[in-house]
């Protein structure tokens, strides 16, 4: 086999390789590098996501002088918020049920402890104007992460 066919070879086997990598189904190899740039610019964003969600956790803890954690997973109607702070502060509660009614979320379902700790598990749905449809999960760890620092401020 000559140089350039050994070369031709390995492109091919490559192109291959960057089509199985990308998911792509496309069989010229237009089709393939346009799917691997289109596949490419999905990561970039799904990275920039992650980094802005670590970056707000990171600011959420070096403001507070308490480390909270916030998780909000979206549900078919409406969230699950777990909101867990070391030490419980005046108000808190209150800061983050307010909140919720200003992203219109009705609290269905909540286990609260305001102990040593503060932990809540809640389900936040739709009230009745409608609003939480096509709402993030992110804009409401957001809101519930500066109801805190609003709390932890004062």
């Amino acid at each position: 086999m000559s140089s350039r066919g050994r070369k031709k070879a390995a492109l091919y086997k490559n192109l291959m390789q960057l089509r199985d990598v990308t998911n792509s189904t496309a069989l010229n190899k237009t089709s393939i590098v346009v799917d691997a740039t289109k596949y490419i610019e999905e990561l970039k964003q799904k990275v920039d996501s992650l980094n802005q969600e670590i970056g707000t956790s990171e600011i959420s803890t070096v403001q507070n002088s308490l480390p909270v954690r916030v998780t909000v997973e979206a549900l078919e109607k409406g969230f699950l918020i777990n909101v867990y702070s070391e030490k419980n502060c005046p108000g808190l509660l209150v800061s983050i049920l307010e909140a919720f009614e200003k992203l219109g979320l009705e609290v269905l379902d909540a286990r609260v402890s305001c102990t040593d700790c503060f932990q809540l598990e809640a389900i936040g749905g739709d009230s009745s104007e409608g609003q939480v449809e096509g709402m993030d999960a992110q804009v409401v760890k957001q809101a519930v992460l500066q109801a805190i620092n609003n709390v932890q401020a004062e």
